[in-house]
């Protein structure tokens, strides 16, 4: 297991493993952080600070995280599936025990899928 990222806010402090965090998702200067039990957080920060915060713990490690246009953040170990034409993105635990399902831009899933099918042909 990682080391927890913590985020700490004038209230409050969190810390979490990052395999268990799903997605974070904004609305200007909230975000939501939503973990694989269902349970959301939400902070009075953007996500660019979100992202910050990852990447500053994290290190080489916050390639587990994919920014998806302004308004997610996924981990890449939830997706699921990718529709284009339904313009959604299903995140699941794989068990199937806990699905959830975004919408997203057109572009920004394009891009995504494009992203993992890249890494396919690495292997």
């Amino acid at each position: 297991m990682k080391s927890p990222i913590i985020i700490s806010t004038t209230n409050e402090l969190v810390r979490v493993y990052p395999e268990r965090i799903v997605y974070i998702s904004s609305d200007g200067n909230y975000s939501m952080m939503v973990l694989h039990d269902k349970s959301e957080h939400l902070f009075s920060f953007n996500l660019s600070h979100f992202q910050q915060i990852i990447e500053k713990q994290m290190k080489t490690e916050a390639s587990l995280f994919i920014r998806i246009g302004k308004s997610l953040i996924i981990n890449r170990e939830y997706i699921y599936k990718i529709n284009l034409g339904k313009q959604s993105l299903v995140l699941s635990d794989m068990k199937i025990e806990h699905t959830f399902v975004l919408s997203a831009s057109r572009e920004a899933l394009k891009q995504l899928k494009s992203l993992l099918e890249k890494e396919i042909e690495r292997v």
